[in-house]
């Protein structure tokens, strides 16, 4: 039986940078999570501890802060394309980098004053080679709420079924999206902004049989309102809300009071793909 090393790759993982853009009275600020991984031929130091092509992590981190000071830090899928380029184009060895960046919002309160925007976090994901590069941008953690306007039956039922039709329920998920781009040359704060605004509108706007339809509903508007987006990639957990039982205390509930649920839920996953987008040149998933 033979062993042999598989597919690999090492980096620096989670470097917190802040960037303050000093422009006279009043500053910017950037607040940034970037990972970075880099693949390519590093057989000997797996098999033999060589290290002679092994950029150290630290020297990664360094980088991150350099370039920050040197090119500035606004959109994330800038940064981070900047930062994969130079690790390929410095480095022979490596043969791709994955740059991923959690962009944390912070709303303006004065001229040098903020406050931490928390109901989302933008997501960039950039893989460069020395043939290619793909940018996937995205959001997490965006919940939305539909009070009304959401239905599900007609589903299977065996011998453990236990859960009932329903034509009146609360649907809820925190959206976890990803959209791949078809180049890697836009005006990314208007495609993000544009993306969000078709995801939130999509689910606002869908009356919902199931959530997989939901699902649907929001990729296939992000590709309608988006033209520079080949595919869009959603995981949306089923943030279940049961009535609660009030007979006890001789009141009617007639879908007003609602436990919300924290686990186990349903988690729905899927893409939806413009039929004429180029291929992927990396694999992505959420």
């Amino acid at each position: 039986m033979g062993i042999v090393l598989g597919p690999n790759r090492y980096g620096k993982a989670e470097t917190r940078l802040v960037r303050v853009h000093r422009d006279g009275d009043t500053h910017g600020l950037v607040d940034f999570n970037v990972s970075i991984a880099l693949s390519g031929d590093l057989t000997a130091t797996h098999l033999t501890g060589d290290n002679s092509g092994v950029l150290p992590t630290d020297t990664m981190k360094n980088t991150v802060y350099a370039f920050a000071k040197e090119h500035g830090a606004g959109e994330p899928e800038v940064f981070a394309l900047l930062l994969a380029r130079h690790f390929v184009a410095t480095q022979p060895q490596v043969h791709a980098a994955r740059v991923s960046i959690e962009s944390f919002g912070w709303d303006r309160l004065g001229p040098h004053s903020f406050r931490r925007r928390g109901d989302h976090v933008r997501t960039t994901v950039v893989t460069v080679t020395s043939e290619s590069a793909q940018v996937v941008s995205g959001v997490s953690g965006l919940v939305l709420l539909n009070s009304a306007d959401s239905e599900f039956h007609g589903f299977v039922e065996d011998g453990y079924t236990t859960l009932k039709p329903t034509t009146d329920r609360i649907l809820a998920t925190a959206v976890d999206a990803r959209w791949r781009h078809a180049g890697d040359d836009t005006d990314w704060a208007a495609s993000h902004e544009g993306a969000l605004d078709a995801l939130v509108t999509a689910f606002a706007g869908t009356y919902s049989y199931s959530l997989q339809q939901t699902l649907y509903a929001m990729g296939a508007r992000v590709l309608e309102e988006r033209p520079e987006i080949a595919e869009v990639r959603l995981a949306l957990p089923n943030k279940h809300h049961y009535l609660a039982d009030l007979s006890p205390f001789g009141l009617e509930n007639p879908g007003e009071v609602f436990i919300a649920g924290d686990r186990p839920y349903g988690l729905i996953e899927g893409s939806v793909i413009r039929d004429d987008a180029p291929a992927a040149t990396a694999e992505w998933w959420l």
